[in-house]
Order: structure tokens, then C-alpha cells, then sequence
């Protein structure tokens, strides 16, 4: 940043950082992918794990709840200077993962609800934990435990947010994220449900139907309706068709027609939600969209009928 302001703006350094503690105290915006809106922050330390660590209201003004994915912080500068809306593609999603707009105080009314659901108390009551050993509803201990929702509107949403816990390293523990270590997405759902098969409190047959309802089938519907409506693309010159040309190849220069959406992309997820579906032998009904899908994915790519026609086989 530095040397593009001296060398291209002519203006004066403004960092002038030698190492990493010379940052400390600078301004920062924070962007969580697929948004477009960055939160105002500023640098006050760093760890030795492979993760950033701020308070719940910025992971949550930003719309990055924890979840393991991938997050990002850069200098105000760089957000400021090197971003116009002259040069953002002009297709659908060209707005994301740029900073339009930018949060400079954080209203905990306004962020996620789960953000309020922190509780800020140095010990819980007895008697939250003699509900515990009942098995009590969480609604009903609810007034027991202090929490962010109870100060909403009030001074104390900013200040006292007391913890049960001290630490002598806060790096302390894993370094990695389990969801950056494990590279393939099976690898990723394989070591999800091994966890939730280890904890009594989970029920592993509903983190399958879950996980195969909210991600996978709808990916795999995604996939199979962008293959279905995609154009080919001539590789010599780029030109774009909606369909393919009768002459079988570019009309402009002659050069080769490749897809757009290969079937590779389309079907990546079939198997392992197969394998979901039967291992924890979800719903009934569940199961049967999951077959109806793979019956639908294998009609389409393995269907011997529409394979090697001539065009004298429609007259």
C-alpha cells in the first residue's frame, strides 16, 4: 500500500511498517465472502493459530457466524483506494467479495439475533445446572443465565461482557480449522458425522437428511439445470453460443466448441449422497428424491439412446 500510494499517487507513505507489530493499531475492514458490505475494525494483536479472532458482534455484522469458513481482513487503505465500480464484471454475482458499502459502528440490534444469544457472566447459577441434570428446555433456564438479548438498547451491550474462563495463551488449542485441514468436501461431511456418531446429543441420522436436504440436493438440482441451459464456448476466439451450430463448430473462425458446465461439475455429489442416504437410512421421502435425482442425473449423461446421432436419423 505503501509503495502505491509513494510510487503511483505521489502522496507520502502512510504505514511505513517494518514487521507485523507495526500494525497494530491500524484500521482494517473486514469481508466475509459472497457479501459486499465490510465492517470497520482495527488490529490489536495476533495469534499463532490459522484464524481470526475478533468479538461476535463483528464476525456477525460482517455475516460470518463461525462457521469455520474462509474469512478475510485488509488494511482501510487497500479497501478504500483499490476498489471502483468501473471495473466489477457486469454478470450476476459481480457485486460480491467487494466492499460497497461499509459498516463504522456496529448497532447489536441490527446484527443476527445469534449474536445476542452470548452469554456474558463470570459463573453460571446453581440452579442452572440442577436443570441441566433434568434435562430441562433451554427457553426455561433462559432467565437464569445472562446475555447480550437482555442489554440490548442499554450501555451494558458494550461493556462488563464477562466470561467464565481465563486463558494464559489465547492461542491455546488447534491451530487450524478442522474445515481447512480436511480438503475434499467428503472429507469435510465424513468428519461431521463421525463426530456427531461420538456425541450423545446428536442425532447423526438428522445431521445426514440435513445435510443432503440443504446442500446437496439442492446443489445437485443447481448443477443439472445450469448443465441443461449452459451455452459452448469456441476455445480459439471466445465467442459464445446458446446452442450448438449445425456446421458443428465455430461459425466465426472454425475453431473448436467446448461446454461451459462439464459433467464432472453435475455430478460430483451424487454418490456421496447416495451413500448418506443408505448408511443412516434417512426418511422415506428423503430417500426417494435423492433416487429420483441420481435417476435423473444417469437419464441425462448415460442414456445410450441420445449418444452418436447423425443428423440423417431424424428424417
Amino acid at each position: 500500500m505503501d509503495d502505491e500510494l509513494e510510487k503511483i499517487y505521489g502522496l507520502p507513505r502512510f504505514y511505513n511498517a517494518e514487521g507485523p507489530e507495526d500494525l497494530i493499531g491500524h484500521l482494517v475492514m473486514g469481508l466475509a465472502p459472497h457479501t459486499s458490505g465490510g465492517v470497520l475494525a482495527r488490529i490489536i494483536g495476533y495469534t499463532r493459530a490459522n484464524i481470526g479472532l475478533a468479538h461476535p458482534y463483528f464476525h456477525t455484522a460482517k455475516r460470518r457466524n463461525c462457521d469455520g469458513d474462509e474469512d478475510c481482513i485488509m488494511l482501510l487503505l487497500d479497501g478504500l483506494i483499490n476498489f471502483s465500480r468501473s471495473f466489477l464484471p457486469s454478470t450476476r454475482g459481480g457485486l460480491m467479495d467487494a466492499p460497497l458499502v461499509l459498516t463504522t459502528k456496529i448497532k447489536p440490534a441490527e446484527i443476527d439475533k445469534e449474536a445476542h444469544n452470548v452469554d456474558v457472566m463470570e459463573r453460571y447459577p446453581l440452579e442452572f445446572y440442577r436443570a441441566t441434570m433434568k434435562y430441562a428446555n433451554p427457553k426455561d433456564v433462559a432467565d437464569l443465565i445472562d446475555h447480550v438479548k437482555k442489554r440490548i438498547g442499554r450501555e451494558e451491550q458494550y461493556e462488563n461482557l464477562d466470561f467464565t474462563h481465563d486463558t494464559t495463551d489465547i492461542s491455546e488449542g488447534p491451530m487450524k480449522s478442522k474445515y481447512t485441514v480436511l480438503k475434499s468436501m467428503e472429507d469435510k461431511i465424513n468428519g461431521q458425522l463421525n463426530l456427531a456418531e461420538k456425541i450423545d446429543a446428536v442425532d447423526e441420522k438428522y445431521v445426514a437428511e440435513k445435510i443432503i436436504s440443504s446442500h446437496f440436493i439442492r446443489d445437485i438440482m443447481g448443477n443439472m439445470r445450469a448443465f441443461a441451459t449452459q451455452t459452448v464456448r469456441c476455445t480459439t476466439c471466445g465467442t459464445e453460443y446458446r446452442r450448438v451450430p449445425l456446421y458443428g463448430k465455430c461459425e466465426k473462425c472454425g475453431g473448436k466448441l467446448v461446454l461451459t458446465v462439464h459433467q464432472s461439475s453435475v455430478e460430483k455429489y451424487v454418490k456421496i449422497t447416495r451413500r448418506l442416504a443408505t448408511k443412516y437410512r434417512i426418511s422415506p421421502y428423503m430417500a426417494q428424491r435423492v433416487e429420483i435425482l441420481a435417476r435423473n442425473m444417469e437419464s441425462l449423461f448415460d442414456n445410450e439412446e441420445t449418444r452418436f446421432k447423425t443428423l440423417d436419423k431424424f428424417f
